[in-house]
């Protein structure tokens, strides 16, 4: 009574109701976020169920596809092996009547040599001029004249043409792969993860790029197990050449598409360098300046110059602030249609996001100004 004299006070039993009531409505929230999340595991469940489904489904239709593909290219062995061995017979078989004509024309020739032999060893002069035969020249070979000059090769063209085949499927299976690779990466039930916000959460992404030389100008030397590319004066000559393939702008694109989450650094040096990501079906022959990377709808580029940044897409220029850095991180949410430059010096910086929906398998590239070199760089 003295220590809480003059305070204010209710009776515990009014506090109580108060209270409960506050109690109730907290139980209530409660209970209906439990049924509320009850509902989304059922809901997730569900999912569950339908995934393995898919899956299973996928599963069974890309085998029995791919069973197809196989039926339809041992049918079409079975063929080729049909057509060379009736070929091989009929040619066989032709070979063989002429090799008896000519073994009869032998047994003739020899017969008619045995005869003149005979007569040549006549001691009677006179008797030799009375019965001298007339002498008519021989008469050509019917048959010679198609063996002479006859080509040593018969069925290596076949060789050769299944070969060629081979190797166009070989370009179907690898385009397709990365069709197949992207469609499945691209299965997401839940929300992308939010991008990294340390260089330590961007390394996990971290993917190692390779120039791939079939798609390199002849003015860009790799090296460096073809992680760097550099400007040159003197055309190179990859052993993989491929004029239908090269970029007529001094680009070069990796070999591996970049499905997902990536994030890769690139350090270059001298005057400027675009740093992109780009479709593969960008042209190879025409305008040089149609086909940089930036200057068209399936590439996005970021110029680094010596005193400033510049973001390009679909030819449209957008200048970037931050300080210039040797450095450049990038990184791709292809699922997501993220895509982050960033300096990277101690610190990283970010420079410029995209935002966009990617429909197509990307890969990373570079274009190079002269006196200019670029390297993907190791990350561990």
């Amino acid at each position: 009574m003295d220590e809480h004299k003059g305070h204010e006070t209710v009776p515990a039993e009014a506090e109580r109701t108060e209270k409960q009531k506050e109690l109730q409505e907290r139980r209530q929230q409660i209970q209906q976020r439990i049924q509320d999340q009850e509902k989304d595991v059922k809901l997730l469940q569900q999912e569950v169920e339908v995934i393995n489904i898919s899956a299973d489904n996928a599963v069974e239709d890309s085998e029995k596809i791919f069973t197809d593909l196989i039926c339809l290219l041992q049918k079409r062995s079975s063929d080729v092996k049909q057509q060379i061995r009736s070929q091989q017979e009929t040619e066989v078989s032709r070979v063989k009547e002429l090799q008896k004509k000519l073994e009869q024309e032998i047994t003739e020739l020899k017969r008619k040599d045995a005869e003149l032999e005979k007569f040549s060893i006549t001691e009677d002069h006179n008797q030799f001029l009375q019965n001298y035969p007339s002498l008519s020249a021989l008469s050509d070979s019917t048959h010679s004249s198609s063996i002479n000059n006859r080509p040593l090769r018969y069925f290596e063209d076949v060789t050769a043409a299944v070969s060629e085949l081979r190797e166009k499927l070989q370009d179907i299976l690898r385009d397709t792969e990365t069709n197949i690779s992207v469609a499945v990466s691209d299965v997401d039930v839940l929300l992308s993860e939010p991008e990294p916000k340390t260089r330590t959460g961007f390394l996990k992404y971290s993917r190692q790029i390779t120039l791939d030389p079939k798609s390199a100008n002849r003015f860009l030397l790799l090296s460096e197990g073809n992680r760097k590319a550099t400007f040159v004066f003197e055309q190179q000559h990859f052993p993989s050449y491929n004029p239908a393939l090269v970029n007529v702008c001094f680009e070069v694109l990796c070999r591996e598409h970049l499905p997902g989450r990536c994030y890769w650094e690139v350090e270059w040096r001298g005057r400027a360098i675009r740093l992109a990501v780009s479709s593969n079906d960008i042209k190879r022959i025409g305008s040089a300046d149609a086909n940089l990377f930036g200057s068209n709808t399936i590439s996005w580029a970021l110029r680094c110059d010596q005193n400033s940044y510049t973001y390009i897409h679909n030819d449209v220029r957008f200048p970037v602030s931050g300080r210039v850095s040797s450095r450049i991180g990038v990184y791709l949410d292809h699922r997501a249609g993220i895509l982050s430059f960033y300096s990277v010096s101690g610190t990283m910086t970010l420079l410029h996001r995209v935002q966009t929906t990617f429909t197509q398998p990307l890969y990373a590239g570079i274009s190079l100004y002269q006196g200019s070199s670029a390297e993907f760089l190791k990350l561990k």
